[in-house]
């Protein structure tokens, strides 16, 4: 029995679309809200989390509805191409609402300013001590000077933060060197005065931010309608033994997705502090144009119907023993109609914990992939798109070896050596502050990129080992609907903890992993180990069509 990669590879064009989604939109979403919109992190956390409160709902419901449906292109393919067309053209409407509000935010006068900062003072009186990085001045009337030796300029020109730290005023080191004064001083005054600004121009005309979550609720509706049936896709058209090697090939198109979006990033600059008040029309408008791409490439070459057929009748040969039997022949498990195998109590226990591991290092990973845009630029200094880059490379490279080991060991041995991994790389990460090696950053964002990669690749396949080929949808909704209610929780949990103190968000994703370690030692099923290569090539070749 051998994998088909290039029908696989095909299929994961559908993923390759929905991870180039994603994180475009857990990268640029997060900063809109808060340097646009001017919200807290908590707000913002509310905002990045409706996703996954729709996810709850919209997952379950699609992927056993794409269990019913009969069409002569497939069960899933009409919904992967529904959802994706609406999901492109709204992604480039939320664009558009975003440049809207950043017109506010043009041509602002000192005066406006002078407003801005007595907000700040009114929430945070210390602003009014002197510090060493005035000169004795306090900060609030050290901040008016720097405003006042300013001509009229847009918001991000007038407080940017090059400016900021090349006033000699904020500078300690006798040599001109950036010191760590300044930069915190910077983070910890001028952005949340920027962004007091920007949140007074919401208040007194809300009707843009209203628009833009409108269209934000369309996208997330739109990815809603097909990213279960895209995802059973997958186990539908490839033989249950092979499912962890298809799940990796699946996750590799992924991250194929998500690096991509991160090279846009650099080319766009859209991790650079100086961009904070970009607008964001030409890249919207890159990646839906990627999306609408990849959706031609999977429509022209993946035969669902016929795919799926030739996978159940390898499953009816390997389940009776016969050699020709067929899919028909076999309780007609393509039939929907066809009553889905009940599970034991012992399987069904370890589908809780499988779900509850899930929950659990989704609350950890989300956490950090939705925050570290804004977390790298305030904590650490630098661009994020790099690090993301170099995690997303690292998981690339992994994937064949994942399948190798998941073929020895066993999915569930895998996924706790990737859990352990994951853990001691965001441990690690924790310690990290501006300043600190880039290097050491990069190859912690690397472990944990491998460390994903080997939880993602058995985790699903382990949940679908225990559906029948009737239900596959049905058990994809299942783990859809624990990832994404640790997304609807995360997002928000760890937003309060970072306006408390931001460097709160490692150590928080920490212990969320270690959790679902514990979680995992209890999976007693769906480890069904896949069937080893006769010739290790078979790792890196395909079947003919």
């Amino acid at each position: 029995m051998k994998l088909n990669y290039k029908r696989t590879i095909l299929v994961g064009f559908a993923f390759f679309l929905i991870c180039l989604f994603w994180q475009a939109y857990d990268n640029i979403v997060p900063l809109i809200l808060t340097n646009k919109f001017g919200m807290s992190q908590t707000w913002s956390g509310v905002i990045m989390a409706l996703d996954n409160i729709l996810a709850l709902f919209l997952l379950p419901v699609f992927g056993a509805l794409s269990d019913k449906v009969k069409t002569k292109s497939g069960r899933r393919t009409p919904f992967i191409m529904i959802g994706t067309i609406l999901a492109a053209v709204l992604f480039i409407g939320l664009s558009v609402a975003d440049h809207k509000q950043l017109t506010k935010l043009q041509d602002v006068t000192p005066d406006k300013y002078e407003t801005s900062l007595s907000v700040l003072y009114d929430a945070n009186p210390k602003i009014t001590e002197p510090t060493e990085a005035t000169d004795g001045k306090n900060f609030f009337d050290a901040l008016k000077d720097v405003f006042a030796v300013k001509d009229k300029k847009p918001l991000n020109e007038l407080i940017s933060r090059d400016d900021f730290l090349n006033i000699k005023m904020f500078i300690t080191d006798e040599s001109g060197k950036e010191t760590k004064t300044a930069t915190d001083e910077y983070n910890n005054y001028v952005v949340p005065a920027r962004n007091a600004y920007a949140w007074q121009q919401t208040a007194n005309s809300p009707v843009t931010l209203v628009f833009f979550v409108v269209l934000l609720l369309g996208v997330l509706v739109s990815m809603g309608i097909f990213r279960s049936p895209a995802v059973a896709l997958m186990p539908d058209v490839t033989p249950k033994p092979l499912r962890s090697k298809g799940n990796a090939i699946i996750n590799l198109m992924g991250s194929f997705g998500g690096i991509l979006v991160l090279v846009l990033g650099m080319l766009f600059k859209t991790g650079n502090v100086r961009n904070a008040l970009m607008s964001y029309i030409p890249f919207f408008c890159t990646v839906a144009g990627i999306m609408l791409i990849a959706l031609v490439i999977f429509r022209l070459t993946v035969k669902e119907p016929q795919w799926a057929l030739e996978a159940a009748e390898i499953d009816a040969k390997a389940e009776s023993g016969a050699e020709n039997v067929s899919a028909s022949e076999s309780g007609k498990e393509l039939e929907i109609s066809g009553n889905a195998r009940k599970l034991t109590k012992a399987e069904r226990r370890s589908l809780i914990f499988i779900l509850l591991s899930v929950a659990l290092w989704y609350m950890g990973y989300n956490a950090v992939t939705s925050k570290y845009s804004v977390y790298a630029g305030s904590v650490l200094n630098m661009d994020y798109n790099m690090t993301l880059i170099i995690a997303q490379a690292a998981a690339i490279i992994s994937y064949i070896p994942i399948g190798l080991l998941s073929t020895k060991f066993g999915r569930k041995k895998t996924i706790i050596a990737g859990v352990i991994m994951l853990a001691v790389a965001f441990g690690a990460a924790s310690f990290m502050r501006a300043g600190s090696p880039l290097l050491l950053m990069n190859i912690l964002f690397a472990l944990a990129g491998i460390a994903w990669a080997t939880i993602n690749v058995n985790s699903f396949p382990m949940v679908v080992e225990l559906a029948s080929s009737s239900n596959v949808g049905k058990y994809t909704g299942y783990y859809y609907t624990f990832s994404m209610a640790a997304q609807v929780v995360t997002p928000i949990l760890s937003g309060i903890f970072l306006d408390i103190r931001f460097t709160t968000l490692f150590p928080y994703a920490t212990v969320f992993v270690l959790l679902a370690l514990v979680t995992m030692l209890f999976v007693k099923h769906g480890d069904a180990k896949p069937v080893a290569a006769k010739d290790k090539m078979e790792y890196l070749g395909g079947a003919e069509d």
